[in-house]
């Protein structure tokens, strides 16, 4: 990851693969950036190195003003992600007492990650095909959208062999009604893609034939928001969820004052006057 590091520290990225560190594709194209896991041969199932890549790839877009938008997606067409390694990731292994320490430490990268992508100004994707199950599933649902193909399927199947989806609840909670989602954790049922779509957490299904193209329909207006906006009020959508109303409102205005001061706002509003495509920049 050490080849990578340099893009944390740039905002002119060149529109050009950044690389492939382990098991982790990094690709910057058309403000777009696009983190593939790359383990195909394991469903792309996560290992701690996934989770510390995937939480360097969200430094990459915080820190570049390149990056406009974040697509998390797994190689080929079998799996986006199947949740963790269990056959030889150390964070779900036990090998004893001294161990338990690292490996608590080890479950809570997931959880630290999700952290990273709510507190990112910038809308993630989750472009799903093939399985989104277990801290897979979490993943998926951590992200801001999720575009799937008919052949996705989803689920929160940790119950199947003795544990629960104790670090996926939150994303679940936010996105799915409590009864179905306890359903769905205490069995480990998994569900299809139209099933999901009717659930209302995906926002756009299609043929998997047309995963591509419904993605970069869905991105269009996503590239043409105004970059100062979206980041507070992303980042107020999460934070706003749990605070009682007046809390609430009281962090809304004053992130609607700070938004209404930057050039992005004057340039909409006289663009607006002028009956024109507004030109934001981001500040």
């Amino acid at each position: 990851m050490e080849e990578l590091a340099k893009y944390t520290k740039s905002d002119k990225i060149s529109q050009t693969e950044i690389g492939t560190s382990g098991s982790l594709k990094i690709e910057l194209s058309d403000s777009v950036l696009k983190l593939t896991i790359n383990r195909p041969e394991a469903r792309n199932a996560m290992t701690l190195e996934v989770m510390e890549l995937l939480s360097f790839g969200m430094d990459v877009a915080y820190t570049n003003s390149a990056v406009k938008v974040v697509v998390i997606q797994g190689e080929g067409e079998k799996a986006f992600c199947a949740g963790a390694d269990l056959g030889g990731n150390s964070m779900m292994n036990s090998s004893g007492d001294s161990q338990m320490i690292f490996q608590h430490e080890a479950k809570g990268q997931l959880p630290k990650l999700f952290s990273k992508m709510w507190g990112l100004g910038k809308p993630i994707i989750a472009k799903v095909n093939g399985y989104a199950v277990a801290g897979g599933f979490g993943l998926a649902l951590a992200c801001d959208f999720l575009v799937a193909s008919e052949s996705a399927v989803f689920g929160a199947t940790e119950v199947n062999v003795g544990l629960w989806p104790f670090m996926i609840t939150v994303p679940i909670l936010r996105c799915i009604p409590s009864k179905i989602a306890l359903e769905l954790m205490m069995t480990g049922r998994r569900i299809g893609a139209e099933e999901a779509h009717h659930l209302g957490f995906i926002n756009r299904l299609c043929a998997q034939t047309e995963l591509e193209d419904t993605l970069t329909s869905f991105l269009e207006p996503l590239l043409n928001a105004p970059p100062v906006a979206v980041n507070y009020g992303k980042k107020c959508f999460y934070a706003v969820e749990n605070l009682d109303a007046d809390k609430a409102l009281l962090l809304l205005q004053s992130n609607l004052s700070v938004v209404s001061y930057s050039r992005d706002a004057a340039e909409g509003i006289q663009a607006f006057r002028d009956k024109r495509k507004p030109d934001f920049r981001g500040y």
